[in-house]
Parts: C-alpha cells; structure tokens; sequence
C-alpha cells in the first residue's frame, strides 16, 4: 500500500469506532456537488461521468469543499456515483441530468447482458487512483471515505432504468421472481466486496454503504431481500482484508427510511455505523441501537434553506438529542440525506459552524 501523509483530524474515525469526541466531527453527503459554484465550473467543461472517470478531475472535485471549508469540515468523500458499479456488470448508464439506462433488466433473461465475471481493477481501477490521488493532496488534513450504492438500490436502478416513484419494475421482480432476485442481488454484492476492498488498498479510510431505496421496502421485504447482501459485503470486505492483512476500516450503512429495522442492523448486519434519515428521533435511535454502534445525521437538509434562526434552531436541537446531556459519542453529524442543489454555500458553512458550536463536549445544550 501507498504511504500517505500522517492523518491530523481523526475525529470521524475515533467516532466511528464508537469514542467520546470533543465535539461531533461533521461531513455532509454529496457535499462535492452541484451546489457549489466551483463544482458548476467543472461541469461546463466536463460530462458528469468524464469527472468519475479523469482522477485528476474527481480529486479537484473531491478537495473543492475541503478548501472552501478548511477547519470545518472533518472527511472528505471521494467524487464518484453508486451507478458505476451497474457499468462496470456491463450495462451502459447516462446521466441526462438523472440516471438512465437506455437497455435496463426486464426480466431474469436479461441477466444474460450482464459481464459473467467483473475484473474490478479493469473496470474502475480509476476509482482507486482517484482515492489515491486525492489521499496525498489531502496531506492529512481530514480522512477520506469510500463509498458503494447497496445491492438492493442498485437492483433498482438496473431494473426500473433510473428513478422511480412506484418501484413497479423492480418490485415485479421481487415479487414474480424471488429467487432469481435474490441471485442477482448477491451479484451486485459480490462486486461491491471487491470494489470496496479495493478503495481501501487504494487509501480510503472509512467505508459508507448508500441504500437509498430502503424506504421502498416493507420490514418484511427489507430483511429478506437487502439485508442478506448487506451482510454479504460487511461481512465479505472485512474478512478479505484480514487475509490481505490489510487493517479493517470502519463501516458505515445509510439504509435510508430502514428506521423500524434499526435494532436488526445494529445487532447482525456488522457495521460500525448507521446513517439515519431526519424521520427517527436521534434518542430514539440510541435506544434501539444500543451504545455499541456508532450514528449518523441527522439534520433534514430542507432546513438549510430556512435561513440562519432555523439552521441554528434546530441544529442546536440535534445536537440536545444525540448528546442527552453528555459529551459527543459515536456522533458523526451530518444530514439526513444528500444536501440538494439550491442550498446557499454559506448556509452550509453556518451549518459547520452551529455543528461545531453546540456539539463541543463543554456547551451546554
């Protein structure tokens, strides 16, 4: 493995771990994206699957909040999208502006289409140069993290051929054919295990598993079909780089809307962290959760577009929720989902800056 520079801010791993921090150490999804002025730029010159691909372009991208909100923000994510691990199985994905797959998976035939075997380094070894690139550039200012979609979101994208408000397509698949279902999602797990170990030989420092249609899913139907192939890759990632003898990262699962499987996840899918969406209160979570994995969240970014009383408002009340009155532990905030692309930059800052302010171990709140 690469040497990189030694890491300054650990914060967000020692969260992760499950540790007091002096204060919650704070990152937001998609905080490399199209809300940022510099981001647009990019893209004017540049297709959005040309940046995944150009490591010198992702690294730009990925370092941009991290200049911009230097002592602030503690992680970096690496710019890339869940849906390439779809390209890398052979299947052709446009971003026109949404995901769209012009031949997706209609029926359990045409699994056929798909790559027999994946060769991961081939296929998205620019992922990992990316990572590594952007390690060294980072010289130890904040971690960096990794990412994956999980295997039930990515089903559904290849199924429904992008977005969907009803999930019709991939839900006749769930339902008509269970069993080839649950075959192919071990698939795309499959893949996801040999993309995500390979992120961490390439520098990446934590691991977040995005399940972003988990709300889609029935209890029932989260636990017989996305919960086995997270399992499969938490799981899976961790035993293989003990055998590459490869220190193991931490984990963290963001199975957004999963609120009633909370206790499940924290108990028997493996990871060190669960994301949480803004419909679970944060002391509800704990109790479900227990003391011995770490949380994520939780703020609804529609608040960023409140104004400052309404930031600080209920930031402050956040941060009252997770602490319950102690120090900050196994807290990384963030938010709920994504931050979306009308959010003012300098809402955003004033966002670090209220985490920063009412999550510090002496404030009280």
């Amino acid at each position: 493995m690469t040497d990189f520079p030694p890491l300054k801010n650990d914060l967000l791993l020692r969260a992760a771990k499950g540790e007091e921090t002096e204060r919650a150490p704070v990152w937001v999804m998609r905080q490399a994206g199209r809300y940022l002025p510099e981001f647009q730029e990019v893209r004017k010159k540049h297709e959005f699957f040309e940046v995944c691909r150009t490591p010198e372009l992702a690294t730009e991208v990925t370092l941009q909040p991290i200049r911009r909100y230097s002592g602030l923000l503690d992680a970096a994510i690496i710019f890339c999208d869940i849906l390439v691990i779809p390209q890398a199985m052979g299947m052709e994905v446009l971003m026109n502006p949404g995901p769209s797959f012009p031949d997706p998976l209609r029926t359990p035939a045409d699994v056929s289409k798909l790559h027999d075997t994946v060769d991961v380094q081939k296929e998205l070894g620019y992922v990992y140069d990316a990572i590594t690139m952007t390690r060294k550039e980072l010289k130890g200012e904040v971690p960096l993290i990794g990412f994956c979609g999980a295997p039930w979101t990515l089903f559904a994208y290849m199924i429904e051929g992008g977005g969907s408000k009803t999930f019709q397509l991939a839900k006749t698949w769930l339902f008509k054919y269970p069993e080839e279902s649950k075959k192919l999602l071990l698939r795309i797990a499959d893949v996801c295990i040999d993309f995500l170990v390979g992120q961490v030989k390439a520098g990446a420092q934590l691991l977040q598993i995005f399940d972003s249609w988990a709300s889609e899913l029935s209890p029932h139907d989260f636990h017989e079909f996305s919960f086995p192939s997270i399992v499969h890759i938490s799981t899976s990632v961790k035993r293989k780089l003990a055998e590459a003898h490869i220190p193991a990262v931490p984990m963290t699962l963001f199975a957004k809307g999963a609120n009633q499987s909370l206790s499940l996840l924290s108990s028997k899918a493996g990871y060190d962290v669960l994301g949480l969406d803004w419909c679970v209160d944060p002391a509800t979570a704990r109790l479900l959760v227990g003391e011995n994995v770490g949380l994520q969240g939780n703020l609804d970014p529609g608040v960023l577009y409140g104004g400052r009383d309404a930031i600080e408002r209920e930031v402050k009340r956040m941060c009252a929720a997770f602490r319950q009155g102690k120090a900050p532990k196994a807290w990384i905030a963030n938010l709920g989902h994504g931050i979306t692309p009308g959010v003012d930059p300098e809402d955003l800052r004033f966002f670090f800056e209220c985490v920063h302010k009412y999550s510090s171990k002496g404030t009280s709140v």
